[in-house]
């Protein structure tokens, strides 16, 4: 079954508690850090996340578009982050701060921005619980959907069957109910939707119905076929 993570970057950011209530039935909720640098955009950090997690019963998706998320990253384990994400293109050791996230108890993901390629990291994905490829460029939200990037949700879905992985692949960036449904036949089966969601007149009835497009089209996808 298709995974739904919404977004809080596309929430009400002075009600967030209440925010994450209204999305009742997701899978987890998406948290976007981001530092101004990696990005340039500036949002949540730590302190958000722990108060989030007090606030929640749905597991936190931190993903971190920072500088030195080998720094960083297990301060998001410890502040009640279930899943981080890692960008590829920021970290000294992948390898070693994915064994680091999930030794401090949470699973461990990577990140690729639209220009990365998989291919060089292929063997790295038996380190990692999901892999996000970037579906837009990284630092905002609102962006328009980069169809060039199926192609390489198709090849990175062969590496993970070729490997015969229990890895989650997510996808981010203009997740909508007019793109999911490509996104689920090339072989994702985890999406962050942000204004899809919180800009819908029922967040919860959102998740829903992008759930359902998503496993309607996973149904007939060709990956898919006795997965």
């Amino acid at each position: 079954m298709a995974q739904i993570y919404p977004s809080i970057l596309s929430a009400d950011f002075a009600r967030l508690a209440d925010e994450a209530k209204a999305v009742d039935g997701a899978d987890w909720l998406h948290v976007d850090v981001m530092d101004n640098h990696f990005v340039p955009n500036l949002t949540l950090g730590v302190p958000i996340v722990e108060s989030l997690a007090r606030a929640t019963d749905t597991p936190l998706d931190c993903h971190l578009m920072i500088e030195d998320p080998d720094r960083w990253a297990p301060q998001y384990v410890e502040a009640g982050a279930g899943s981080v994400t890692f960008h590829v293109e920021a970290a000294a050791a992948p390898v070693r701060l994915a064994r680091e996230i999930r030794a401090k108890g949470a699973r461990a993901s990577m990140a690729l921005e639209p220009a990365t390629p998989i291919e060089p990291f292929e063997d790295l994905l038996p380190e990692l619980d999901m892999l996000l490829i970037m579906t837009v460029e990284p630092g905002f939200g609102g962006q328009a959907f980069l169809d060039i990037m199926l192609p390489k949700i198709r090849r990175t879905r062969e590496l993970i069957s070729k490997h015969g992985l229990e890895l989650w692949l997510q996808v981010d960036g203009g997740v909508s109910e007019s793109t999911i449904e490509r996104c689920a036949e090339a072989g994702a089966d985890v999406f962050v939707a942000g204004s899809a969601v919180y800009g819908a007149a029922d967040p919860a009835d959102a998740v829903r119905s992008l759930r359902a497009r998503a496993d309607s089209a996973t149904a007939s996808a060709a990956w898919a076929c006795g997965h």
